[in-house]
């Protein structure tokens, strides 16, 4: 017997017949279709804007940004429910997990931080920095926000 309709094409092939109907088309959201916001007072120290805020539709429950730091600017405590990714696009960063040294990050660097782990991140008391933030959410939340990161925490 000869298969030769894309489903059977499909189920040959070891696919599921969906992979045969129309695909949901990819979206695209073009820089400055939303504006810039500044950091809350409230979440980071200092002078922050967060551009290109993005949320995946479900089941998907990744979101994230771009977000500037200007030179010693950086966030609160705080942790994410699944970890967190960064991507240091420019400039001089720092990032400090609870109870370790603040380590200094570059342009190229991916920071990993992992589930439930307190920490912080912003740029250097000198240089600013700009940085992809992804996280993913559990339960609708990305982020718990802690309390704001002392001098000697920062380490200027």
């Amino acid at each position: 017997m000869k298969l030769s309709t894309p489903a059977a094409i499909a189920l040959s092939l070891g696919l599921s017949t969906a992979c045969a109907a129309e695909p949901t088309p990819i979206k695209v959201t073009r820089i400055g279709a939303q504006p810039s916001s500044a950091g809350s007072e409230q979440n980071f120290s200092g002078s922050v804007r967060v551009d290109s805020r993005f949320q995946a539709t479900a089941p998907a429950r990744v979101g994230g940004g771009i977000v500037t730091f200007e030179p010693g600017a950086h966030t609160a405590w705080h942790t994410h429910p699944l970890g967190q990714t960064l991507i240091v696009m420019s400039g001089v960063g720092r990032v400090q997990k609870w109870g370790d040294a603040v380590q200094e990050i570059y342009p190229g660097d991916v920071v990993w931080i992992p589930p439930g782990v307190k920490h912080w991140h912003g740029a250097s008391p000198t240089v600013g920095m700009s940085h992809v933030a992804i996280s993913e959410s559990l339960d609708g939340k990305s982020v718990e926000w802690l309390e704001k990161v002392g001098k000697e925490q920062y380490g200027q």
